[in-house]
């Protein structure tokens, strides 16, 4: 599929000469996934930035949603004064920012500030080190993003004057598939996908999604950090599309009681440098499907099984995550392997060299450079201790009590993090002590939180 709006160097300089390009907008990710960065003159850009990286505070990677600086890392903190890190750009992520007036974006590695090696907290850097694992495999992972998200006849600014209360979506009805309300919806549905896709983040289609205002845009598979990369530049340029017509939209895993979660869906495949499936083999079929799965693939998805409870942490990472569990919503609230079934965590999905798992536990809130590294561990691990996933489930996984349940709260969720011999044999104890770190932050802010469900229960009658 051609990537229209890639860029490299040389091509860059053209258009920053030529004044069709006059800002770099220059980024890393933080820990909820969310770019952070500097809008960088061109000329400067090619005269300081390329060569030496940009500067940042490194609080960005200590911090909480608000920007306040979270006590307690060893990675930076008051003591240490809060220094810089360096954003070193890789040239591969280049590309067009078709949504914006003459814009380029560029996605960096973060560095130490006086040493020339990676922030180990960093999401990018924890992906590549799972990366590094599958290529020592002679392994190459490939993963697509399904996002969906809720539209608002709201702008963001309008929205927080309301306290997020009686918000009016772009539909009033459940629209999954609908070609006529997904056409209502087209002015900014449509504005997405064509910018998006001018951007070097190839679009394959859009579509309605199981709630009223709900839609999902999918994005063409890609290696692991590549797919990451186009992940978080679609959600940036999604939300300010919208912005630029009045409209906003939420990735927020639970955004409503009464509506459908949020859910990105993970699917994952494995190739050998040369491109052959290590997924799909000759062997005997899955029942009531062609698929004829590798051992490889097997002892993958028997490491997902065995380790999505410890890395839900990774999938579900907000209080409001746990919220979208919820029965008969599809959004697996069991662990399984089905051939496509949607009612449990993970659905094996084609045939042939399409042959792939699907992880529907991940909410539209998750950070993917997380997701995608949580998911190669648990794999890598299935297949070299050779994991056997156990018969497929059939049937209504929400119903099968008799199978382990995703975690229900971000609490119990960090404890089996925090406690797995796996996930700090896979991510290292720095990490693991960082992110769970991040994650107390967020279930103690939540914690000390007043909230609209507790004055209306119990302001007046308690």
């Amino acid at each position: 599929m051609k990537d229209t709006g890639r860029l490299d160097l040389d091509a860059l300089r053209r258009k920053i000469e030529d004044g069709s390009i006059e800002t770099v907008l220059t980024v890393f990710p933080d820990m909820y996934g969310c770019l952070m960065g500097k809008r960088i003159v061109g000329r400067f850009f090619l005269d300081e930035v390329a060569s030496g990286g940009m500067h940042a505070c490194d609080y960005l990677l200590a911090s909480d949603i608000e920007m306040d600086p979270t006590p307690g890392y060893a990675f930076t903190s008051w003591e240490t004064g809060y220094g810089d890190l360096r954003a070193l750009p890789d040239f591969t992520t280049l590309r067009e920012a078709a949504w914006l007036d003459r814009t380029a974006i560029v996605i960096c590695d973060a560095f130490e500030e006086e040493r020339d090696v990676p922030i180990a907290v960093a999401p990018r850097s924890i992906l590549k080190r799972q990366l590094e694992k599958a290529t020592a495999r002679g392994i190459v992972p490939h993963f697509a993003s399904e996002l969906e998200f809720f539209l608002f006849k709201e702008t963001y600014a309008g929205a927080r004057e309301k306290n997020y209360h009686n918000l009016e979506l772009s539909q009033s009805y459940n629209e999954d598939y609908h070609v006529l309300s997904g056409g209502f919806a087209e002015p900014v549905i449509g504005a997405i996908r064509r910018l998006v896709d001018a951007s070097g983040v190839p679009v394959e289609f859009s579509k309605g999604e199981a709630s009223a205002g709900q839609h999902e845009i999918n994005l063409h598979y890609a290696q692991a950090v590549e797919m990451a990369d186009r992940h978080v530049v679609y959600k940036l340029a999604a939300k300010e599309i919208a912005a630029q017509q009045g409209a906003s939209l939420s990735f927020m895993a639970k955004w409503h009681t009464d509506s459908a979660g949020n859910s990105l869906h993970v699917h994952m495949s494995f190739t050998d440098a040369e491109g052959a499936s290590l997924f799909s083999g000759d062997g005997e079929a899955l029942a009531g499907s062609e698929a004829r799965p590798t051992e490889v693939f097997r002892h993958a998805v028997g490491g997902l099984l065995e380790h999505s409870r410890a890395l839900s942490m990774l999938f579900a990472p907000n209080v409001n995550s746990y919220k979208r569990y919820v029965e008969d919503t599809f959004a697996p609230t069991r662990i399984a392997w089905s051939y496509d079934n949607r009612t449990v965590g993970f659905r094996v999905v084609g045939h042939g060299p399409s042959l792939r798992v699907e992880c529907r536990i991940p909410g539209g809130d998750a950070n993917p450079y997380l997701v995608y590294a949580g998911m190669l561990a648990a794999a890598l691990d299935g297949i070299q201790r050779e994991i056997d996933p156990g018969p497929l489930f059939e049937g209504n996984g929400y119903v099968a009590t008799e199978l382990p349940r995703v975690p229900h709260t971000l609490a119990e969720a960090v404890e089996v993090f925090e406690s797995s011999d796996f996930v700090r044999e896979a991510f290292g104890a720095e990490v693991v002590e960082h992110l769970v770190l991040f994650a107390r932050a967020e279930l103690s802010e939540y914690q000390r939180a007043v909230t609209d469900f507790e004055r209306a229960r119990f302001f007046e009658r308690i």
